[in-house]
């Protein structure tokens, strides 16, 4: 009897699994690429909405960390617990105490709080949550949809499919060596069918190795565990750090200070850049100091540890990058990769358009499907015509925005005139209240 031949999927079969996967969740891929894009420049955007988080003229040296950590305590007197401090990326921006689990979001996946410090005086300039302000919302609809863990499980799912999209679309659009430069020609004036075609065929052939890196990269951040179970490695999901170090020395009245544990550990390292100092918790709990190595790709969230006991003041132990296994070295490329870190400030611009071109993407393909299918016509394309349908529409959402805009602002009068009215007929009736209490008491 002979054994059945294994014959891979034709192109007919590809063409339907691109096809069913675009009109199912390409919409979804579409949002996932816009979100992207913009939290790239998170920080950038961030300053641009809140400029007192930015410093214009840094001056002197930066504060001590003990003096910035007392900073934090004072504003926030009732977080007990480990606070990590986060130094900024450049001369005007804010070192950020993060507290992981504050009990006004502790029910949630990832709320943690967010408190801004001016380095150069110790002065708390801003507190808040992550997740209330836009450009961590935004994040937050990227990672998850802002559905907590279903929302993150779906979005690892998203990047699995989007994976095999863009892997069947590479191949279907493959002509040979020979005719590749064909397939950049675009032909508007052989009707919209033909000219969406040419530009969805054109961004996918740019963009294929982008969007398939971001992909297989999204599904591991979204899966750490499976990518530490294939690489036979621990502690490397993004923002983890390795296995918990407890400190075993006696606690007593001369305890370690945060700025000499950094000066500790600088001694391993004595050329990184410091990146983040944790609290200890308890009288078990040990300063973790992270650094970052020049051979490092990771910018924010370096791998380079040194733990620090609070109690003996010396080092616990190292964590260091140059002697990662194989396996270890993987798994830290996949954030820095995802984010565009590893690339550059070009590479992460290729990164921010690639992004973009998920959008692009869907909507010419889309386009191409209901001309197909004759839900509309296919027609000559009339750049002129278009040019003026723009102006005509981008006429028409400014005076759109404006109305929305008049409108929130008359409904938050109205709101705040009402509120204030509540305020006051609350107010006579508690003193009409306390009134005839008063006499009934008499």
């Amino acid at each position: 009897m002979r054994k059945p031949i294994f014959r891979l999927p034709t192109k007919p079969t590809w063409l339907k699994v691109h096809l069913y996967l675009a009109l199912s969740v390409g919409l979804f891929f579409a949002l996932m690429g816009i979100t992207g894009s913009i939290s790239l420049y998170r920080e950038e955007i961030d300053g641009l909405l809140n400029p007192q988080l930015i410093i214009e003229k840094p001056q002197g040296n930066y504060q001590s960390l003990d003096k910035i950590m007392a900073s934090v305590h004072a504003a926030h007197p009732t977080r007990y617990g480990s606070w990590t401090l986060e130094m900024p990326n450049s001369p005007q921006g804010m070192i950020t105490a993060w507290y992981e689990k504050p009990t006004e979001t502790f029910f949630e996946l990832y709320a943690p709080l967010m408190v801004s410090v001016n380095p150069y005086t110790s002065e708390v300039v801003m507190s808040r949550f992550w997740g209330k302000t836009a450009t961590t919302w935004l994040l937050d609809l990227h990672t998850q949809f802002r559905l907590d863990r279903f929302g993150w499980n779906a979005v690892g799912m998203l990047g699995g499919l989007l994976f095999i999209s863009c892997g069947s679309g590479l191949y279907l659009w493959w002509p040979g060596l020979k005719a590749v430069t064909e397939t950049f020609k675009i032909r508007h004036k052989a009707g919209l069918m033909q000219f969406t075609f040419d530009i969805h065929r054109c961004l996918g052939a740019l963009n294929a190795t982008a969007l398939l890196l971001l992909a297989f990269t999204g599904f591991f951040l979204s899966y750490p565990s499976l990518l530490e179970t294939l690489t036979s490695s621990s502690g490397m999901e993004h923002g983890q750090t390795g296995r918990t170090i407890t400190s075993s020395a006696i606690p007593n009245n001369h305890p370690t200070g945060l700025q000499a544990a950094f000066f500790v550990a600088q001694g391993a390292f004595p050329k990184a850049k410091l990146r983040r100092l944790s609290t200890p918790t308890g009288d078990t709990g040990i300063y973790r100091i992270n650094f970052r190595q020049s051979s490092e790709i990771n910018q924010r969230h370096p791998f380079t540890s040194v733990w620090v006991d609070r109690w003996s003041g010396q080092v616990k132990e190292v964590r260091n990058p140059n002697k990662f296994t194989l396996g270890e070295t993987f798994a830290s490329w996949i954030w820095p990769l995802h984010t565009g870190e590893a690339l550059g400030k070009n590479g992460k611009f290729i990164w921010f358009l690639a992004g973009l071109s998920l959008f692009m993407l869907y909507v010419s393909g889309l386009m191409r499907w209901l001309c197909r299918i004759r839900l509309i016509k296919n027609r000559n394309v009339s750049f002129k015509a278009m040019h003026t349908f723009l102006n005509r529409l981008g006429k028409i959402s400014y005076c759109v925005i404006l109305k929305i805009f008049i409108l929130i602002k008359l409904l938050a009068q109205r709101l705040y005139t009402y509120l204030l009215k509540a305020y006051f007929i609350s107010s006579i009736s508690m003193k009409k209240l306390t009134y005839y209490f008063l006499i009934i008491k008499k």
